[in-house]
């Protein structure tokens, strides 16, 4: 049986106050950690994956960007929806709201740090976004796509011929930097009508934000293969995130959808202990 996800929303500050600090998933239930006996991952590129994951524990656009949200504005750091994992979220809800298609992450939202495969237990959940759009899922990674480490998209094309109904988006900046054109090029709309999916606060749910996006903070799949040093920064997002939230911080409204509890399965408050189906 699966253990209850975060609240999509803000939950009292009485239970807030319960939360630990290193735990900033806008929650009144504290999540289930990643586990590492699911799935292993199976590195894409052995020869090439030691520079991406160096160059993904520094990332320099990602520091300037945070330093410039935590002196103005806050709120882009936080996601206007926080769950477990994608099977918490009710694709079809999503689609009726007016979204036109989902952009995903990729390491530790669909896969294991660099590995191509599809989490299993991701399956059914990931069925279901395929069915409610169709022909409209993306990945959009700081790995896999991004010229910098897969200058001839090989990994892309790889992810491609592994996820049945995914296109990996070619693009030159890391996130959180750069904007959406190479995303809304190939949805042909604005990101304002589009989804995006991820397991970090300060790259994908603050590029999210600054585009206009739907942001949906994911907790992370696994730590096998993930460094000590992204582990140890995730803590530290964590405790910033929760900080702000204390502070009075609240996420973005999105014109789409004023109450982000009506895309989740689950809520906390009802009392059920597992996703409906």
């Amino acid at each position: 049986m699966l253990r209850p996800p975060p609240a999509p929303l803000l939950p009292p500050a009485s239970r807030a106050s319960l939360l630990p600090p290193h735990k900033a998933t806008n929650p009144n239930a504290e999540p289930t950690p990643a586990t590492s006996t699911t799935a292993r991952a199976t590195p894409m590129g052995v020869a090439a994956s030691w520079p991406r994951a160096l160059g993904q524990r520094f990332n320099p656009g990602g520091v300037a960007a945070v330093v410039a949200v935590a002196a103005s504005e806050p709120r882009l750091a936080l996601p206007h929806v926080s769950v477990q994992d994608i099977r918490w979220l009710d694709w079809a809800e999503l689609r009726r709201a007016g979204f036109r298609g989902v952009v995903f992450d990729k390491d530790n939202t669909l896969t294991a740090p660099y590995a191509p495969e599809l989490w299993p237990l991701l399956t059914t959940s990931f069925d279901q976004c395929r069915a409610a759009f169709p022909g409209a899922i993306a990945v959009y990674s700081n790995s896999a796509g991004l010229k910098q480490y897969d200058p001839d998209g090989s990994d892309a094309s790889t992810i491609e011929a592994t996820i049945d109904g995914v296109h990996v988006i070619r693009h030159d900046a890391k996130k959180p930097a750069g904007a959406a054109k190479e995303i809304e090029s190939y949805f042909d709309c604005s990101a304002s009508d589009l989804v995006l999916v991820g397991d970090r606060y300060f790259t994908d749910v603050i590029y999210g934000n600054r585009n206009g996006f739907l942001t949906v903070f994911t907790e992370p799949l696994s730590f096998v293969g993930e460094s000590y040093i992204v582990r140890k920064v995730r803590k530290l997002e964590a405790y910033i995130i929760n900080y702000w939230y204390k502070k009075g911080h609240r996420p973005i409204k999105h014109p789409l959808l004023p109450d982000a509890r009506t895309i989740v399965k689950f809520d906390p408050c009802d009392g059920p202990v597992s996703p409906r189906a």
